[in-house]
């Protein structure tokens, strides 16, 4: 990938230019404004008010810029005034000066020698020039870092803040908050201008995670990798600057800090005396946080030598002070780049220097942290026997608090350092197939499939499956999991072999829980098996004594999940929420959250959308808690977002999605969110669907892949066609669909595939397509109120009437879904050319609903649909006023504004194609020619006076 150095477009400051525009708007109203944005370096200050200025163009106002110098305090006096009035009178001619030359001339030498030296006249002059100048048209007057302003600068932003108080003019002034060290004369100053009425300081934020993954997507052409946005969030820390700095690299992940970012970071630390860069290089091996006491006993020096360091290093804002009394590097680039710059000796020997003093007092470091600190010291000073069982300890303190990615970490550690360490095991206390079992689940759980198939196969290959059956089940079952998670098998013949060694293993809830979990695996590839196998698990569970409660709960989850694929949900309901009891009861947190999984899945599947996301959001907590974010919660916010959809509320489903996006589940695990995002931003027109596309149809040339994710991906296929237009794609794609075998088997997926296969055939006019989907589509079961719905509201694509589309419309009102009601309403509305006045009704109904989901695609069709049939023109401007929506009113007063499309999208959050809809609606409901029109009849009508 190659990076640009810059992005064009600015990310994640939509709240800091509303705050900037805001401010314009008060100046536009004769209140003077000035606004002071404060910032660290690289954070973005510069670009921010780049951007706004941008954005004025076209527009009645005048920008000035001026730069201050770092030539010191007693540096170039007024510096960015000279250069702001300067390029005025470049552009005005020197008559702007009103006659005022001599007394301009200080800032301007080449106007001639100055006249009266009086430093006040030059103040009031500055003041009455852009007083005349913002008598038509506000002043945006711009001035950049104020952190080298010399006094006579200070002084002469104080007087037109303080004292001119000029209407219409905005000062923006920008400056580093890192610079600010203690006795910095700008320190005070800000002080005292925040008491000025008018006057408001706004400190801008590093980027969250969404945005440095906007930002790198941007200067990388192509969307990364969640990993790629994790290493480069976590060094970066949301420093744009950085972030750029990494992306430019070769490999934007991981590598060595780029050698210009190196030595930016480095120049600061060189200013320091050597005392303070030392205290600063023991600081940095203790890691981006450390307490006083610890660095203490490391430094090895007397104490008022050690603060003397401190403070001098608090002053030059390399390190904070943290919330618990430690110190904080205040960025890790900065603790990166200084640890990196050790010598190899140093490096080892202050490593093992922490390891000592953490050894002897645990409580030196925040609690439950010791033994992962330890294994880290020990292994980078290079003492391999301490770094094994430190590390091995440490892992085991990740399990017990869930911390499973951390965990499985430490174990790859303990694998590579076993054959350097002789008698590892004998240290240990375990084998090497007990640590390689241990690593593969634990790899499982942390989401690297990838690693945990070798780790799996390995293990296999050191055990004598006769010899443990439980042991070689469990181990089967697992690598079953992965094959399938990775589209390579459907694990049928290891399925057989685990089923056979549970049937000569001896009793016990290991055995039970290990034929639940059989049944999940058989539950997709021979039901019929997985009914047996689930009745022989319960009899197995209630047998057990004592009874193990887990164990129970495993087989009852099991036994529902089959149900649910055999019978109706409402007949599995009972057993999976009789199972979610037990495991509440019992506080069993994983077997509730598996129990979760499948109960709001059920819940979705009978039209119980509110509470299918009450359990589906019940259970994310639970799964944050044991570990399984990437795999089981994962599934749970897919299920949150499914029903969100389904009840209109995209934002929040939009927001469930990307929190699933940001734990990065391996392999198959990903689909649910992949295709549901993908399927939402098709459905409001915005960019990034098509590489979510991609992403997913990788997945239809995989050896083996379950029933519902081949059709729902196909669907997603069809619907990225008509999206594009592309009506032969679309149709090519639905005659594999309704060929497909698995279409009778998986009713809830296969009629939205069959809605959607049907909008192909009739858009084409493609009669054998037609056909063939009314041919399958009477042979798919629909039981529950989706299907009622998607069966009614196919015949009436493709068999068409107001009476067909009056009962689609009635079905999807029965069961809830927002965005296939509009769909229904908009093809009962075409259905009903001949009606124009219940068209039109039936428009403004498809109109409200795509507004309030902010699907753009349906909003255009409404729009298109209605000019077709002509039920706009009818509409008189007094009534056109009076039906104008409220999102409506808000473009309008943009409009009268004068702001142009792509303004009117920017401020409130739409698409410019969003925005266009919208202004067209408006102009047709008004029944007026132009957007000029539009704003004098609002005016005229009081449209805009609330």
């Amino acid at each position: 990938m190659t990076a640009h150095v810059h992005s064009e477009v600015l990310v994640g400051r939509e709240a800091d230019l509303t705050l900037l525009r805001d401010a314009l708007k008060r100046a536009r109203s004769a209140e003077p404004s000035t606004l002071l944005v404060g910032g660290e370096a690289g954070v973005g200050k510069t670009r921010l008010v780049e951007e706004f200025c941008r954005t004025l163009a076209g527009e009645q106002v005048r920008v000035l810029t001026g730069q201050c110098l770092e030539l010191g305090e007693e540096g170039l006096p007024f510096a960015p005034f000279a250069a702001a009035v300067r390029a005025l009178v470049r552009a005005e001619g020197p008559a702007v000066l009103d006659g005022r030359e001599r007394e301009f001339a200080r800032l301007l030498p080449e106007l001639g020698p100055p006249g009266d030296a009086r430093r006040g006249l030059l103040f009031e002059s500055v003041g009455a020039l852009f007083e005349r100048v913002g008598a038509d048209q506000p002043i945006v007057l711009v001035l950049e870092d104020l952190h080298w302003a010399d006094r006579a600068t200070r002084d002469l932003i104080g007087y037109l803040t303080r004292s001119a108080r000029v209407p219409q003019l905005l000062l923006i002034g920008t400056y580093r908050t890192d610079e600010l060290q203690r006795g910095h004369p700008l320190r005070p100053f800000l002080a005292e201008l925040d008491r000025v009425r008018g006057v408001q300081r706004h400190e801008l934020d590093r980027l969250d995670r969404e945005g440095t993954a906007e930002l790198l997507t941007q200067l990388l052409g192509v969307e990364p990798g969640a990993s790629t946005v994790d290493a480069v969030n976590e060094r970066a820390q949301g420093n744009p600057f950085f972030i750029e700095q990494f992306a430019a690299a070769a490999d934007p992940a991981c590598g060595d800090i780029p050698t210009s970012l190196r030595d930016l970071l480095l120049s600061r630390v060189d200013l320091l005396p050597e005392p303070a860069q030392r205290v600063l290089r023991v600081a940095a091996v203790g890691g981006t946080r450390f307490g006083h006491e610890l660095l203490a006993r490391v430094a090895g020096i007397d104490e008022g030598a050690l603060e003397s360091a401190l403070r001098t290093i608090v002053a030059a804002q390399l390190i904070v002070f943290d919330p618990d009394g430690g110190y904080e590097f205040r960025h890790a680039l900065v603790r990166e780049a200084v640890h990196d710059d050790l010598l190899p000796g140093e490096h080892a020997r202050l490593h093992g220097r922490y390891a000592e003093a953490i050894e002897a007092e645990p409580q030196l470091v925040p609690a439950g942290r010791a033994p992962a600190e330890l294994a880290h010291h020990w292994l980078a000073a290079r003492d391999h026997p301490k770094a094994l069982t430190a590390a091995k300890l440490a892992a085991d303190a990740a399990g017990r608090s869930f911390a499973y990615g951390e965990q499985a970490r430490l174990l790859e550690r303990v694998l590579e350092l076993w054959e350097d360490v002789p008698q590892a095991g004998d240290l240990l206390g375990i084998e090497h197939l007990d640590l390689l079992e241990e690593a593969a689940l634990v790899a499982i759980d942390s989401g690297d499939h990838h690693r945990a198939l070798s780790l799996t196969r390995a293990a296999l290959g050191d055990l004598d499956a006769e010899g443990s059956p439980l042991r070689a089940a469990r181990l089967l079952l697992r690598r079953v999991k992965l094959l399938r998670n990775a589209g390579k098998s459907d694990g049928a013949p290891e399925c057989a072999e685990a089923y056979r060694l549970l049937g000569v293993a001896p009793p016990g809830a290991e055995r039970v829980r290990l034929l639940a979990d059989l049944v999940y695996v058989y539950a997709s590839i021979d039901p019929e098996q997985a009914g047996r196998v689930a009745l022989e698990a319960q009899a197995a569970a209630v047998s057990e004594t004592p009874v193990d409660l887990s164990a129970i709960v495993a087989v009852e989850v099991a036994h529902g999940a089959v149900c649910s694929g055999r019978l109706s949900p409402a007949d599995a309901m009972p057993t999976l929420q009789a199972a979610a009891d037990r495991a509440r009861a019992a506080g069993d947190v994983s077997g509730l959250t598996y129990a979760l999984v499948t109960i709001s899945d059920a819940l979705y599947a009978l039209g119980h959308y509110e509470e299918s996301a009450a359990a589906a959001a019940e259970g994310v907590p639970h799964a944050d808690r044991v570990g399984v974010s990437r795999t089981t919660g994962v599934f749970l916010r897919a299920n949150h977002a499914e029903a969100l959809i389904a009840l209109g509320r995209w934002d929040e489903a939009d927001a469930r999605l990307a929190e699933a996006a940001r734990h990065d589940p391996p392999g198959r695990l990903a689909l649910p969110w992949v295709r549901q995002r993908a399927w939402l931003r098709l459905a409001r027109g915005q960019d990034g669907a098509e590489p979510l596309v991609r992403q997913a149809a990788m997945w239809l040339g995989k050896a083996y892949l379950q029933a519902e994710n081949r059709l729902y991906l196909l669907e997603l296929h069809i619907l990225r066609a008509l999206a594009a237009r592309d009506l032969d794609a679309a149709v090519t794609v639905a005659r594999t669909a309704v060929a497909e075998p698995c279409v009778f088997e998986q009713p809830r997926y296969s009629w939205p595939l069959l809605a959607s296969a049907a909008r192909a055939a009739a858009s084409a006019g493609d009669s054998e397509l037609v056909s063939s989907i009314l041919t399958v589509a009477a042979r798919v079961p629909a039981r529950h109120p989706a299907e009622l719905a998607y069966a009614t509201y196919v015949r009436a694509v493709l068999e068409g009437g107001v009476s067909r589309w009056r009962a689609a419309v009635e079905a999807w009102r029965a069961d809830g879904h927002r965005y296939e009601l509009a769909l229904a309403l908009l093809g009962l509305a075409e259905a009903q050319a001949a009606d124009r006045g219940a068209a039109a009704e039936t428009l403004g109904e498809v109109s409200s609903l795509a507004e309030a989901l902010g699907a753009g695609p349906l909003l255009e069709a409404a729009d298109t649909l209605g000019r077709r049939l002509g039920v706009r023109a009818a509409v008189s401007t007094v009534a056109g006023a009076a039906v104008l929506t409220a999102r409506e009113r808000e473009v309008l007063r943009l409009v009268a504004e004068g702001q142009s499309n792509s303004r009117i999208a920017t401020s409130l959050y739409i698409s410019p194609k969003t925005a266009s809809v919208h202004v067209s609606r408006i102009i047709a409901k008004l029944e007026v020619a132009n957007r000029t029109e539009a704003a004098a009849v609002a005016h005229r009508l009081g449209l805009l006076s609330d």
